[in-house]
């Protein structure tokens, strides 16, 4: 990875900080991006350390507000000349209902479209560094689930998990579709589930928070292992060229049959473009085909 740019999102605790470390630890210059500068700063100094690398350099944004996804863009690009990988690993379980700056269900709007339009915003940086990866943290959650488009929200029936299942299933089509409209231009997009990882993802303070932060204490696997699948898709020669594909423990895997639907992933896209203002083609045109 040595004199490679790459950007790791939710870098600050879990999969993220261990995700960034070990690129760091193989020579490549990483920016992470936290919640908060403080956050962020004190990550970086960990990882700085941890990994003996001194190209570590924090970045923050909350990625449930599109504009300050829109400024963390901006910034990318004004600091880096090149980027080679993008790791969209930010995301989180919210228990109660609550909407983001912009109006949009919280769950979607941090764990669906802040990969959307972060990557969108970062295509022409990706494109002028190829060959280039994109990393997408999905899980294996997204499975038995659809996406009601009519009540993308949950206004009419909420279910904290079920949320968190359709934006899951939500990063498998973005992922499937992205791919179609990159293929053949030197930039890479996969999926990956990181497994069951005791990670701060479940940010509700209530006693269900508590129910599942405990259980995860208990049952989950370490971000260290967490983390291997992402890393691998990030940087391993062995899937050099592979894009379109859904991965665990470092095998491509087949996902459920809702998130290889081609018209679900196109009417997403579209669905996307909508709610962020996003109107810039790229790759083959939504239509076609």
């Amino acid at each position: 990875m040595e004199g490679k740019v790459c950007l790791v999102t939710g870098a600050t605790s879990g999969i993220g900080l261990v995700t960034a470390r070990e690129l760091a630890r193989a020579g490549a210059r990483v920016l992470i991006v936290g919640r908060t500068p403080r956050k962020s700063a004190e990550a970086a100094a960990r990882i700085r350390a941890e990994a003996g690398s001194s190209i570590v350099e924090p970045l923050s944004a909350d990625l449930s507000s599109q504009a300050d996804i829109r400024a963390l863009a901006r910034e990318v690009q004004d600091q880096a000349d090149r980027l080679d990988v993008l790791v969209n690993n930010a995301g989180g379980i919210f228990l109660e209902r609550s909407e983001s700056v912009d109006g949009i269900e919280m769950t979607f709007a941090v764990n669906h479209l802040a990969y959307f339009l972060l990557t969108n915003l970062l295509l022409d940086l990706l494109m002028a560094s190829r060959p280039s990866r994109i990393v997408n943290v999905a899980s294996r959650a997204h499975r038995g689930v659809a996406i009601d488009f009519g009540d993308i929200g949950g206004r009419d029936h909420y279910s904290g998990w079920r949320a968190y299942q359709k934006s899951k299933l939500a990063n498998l089509l973005f992922t499937r579709e992205l791919a179609r409209r990159l293929g053949g231009t030197g930039v890479t997009v996969n999926a990956l589930h990181p497994g069951y990882v005791n990670t701060h993802i479940f940010r509700d303070e209530g006693w269900r928070g508590k129910v599942m932060r405990f259980a995860a204490g208990r049952f989950a696997i370490t971000p260290e292992r967490g983390a291997r699948t992402a890393l691998y898709l990030a940087a391993s020669p062995e899937v050099e060229g592979v894009t379109g594909g859904y991965f665990a423990n470092n095998a491509r895997v087949p996902p459920s049959r809702a998130a290889v639907d081609e018209a679900a992933a196109r009417l997403l896209w579209r669905f996307s473009e909508d709610l962020t203002g996003l109107n810039a083609p790229i790759g083959h045109p939504p239509g076609d085909g």
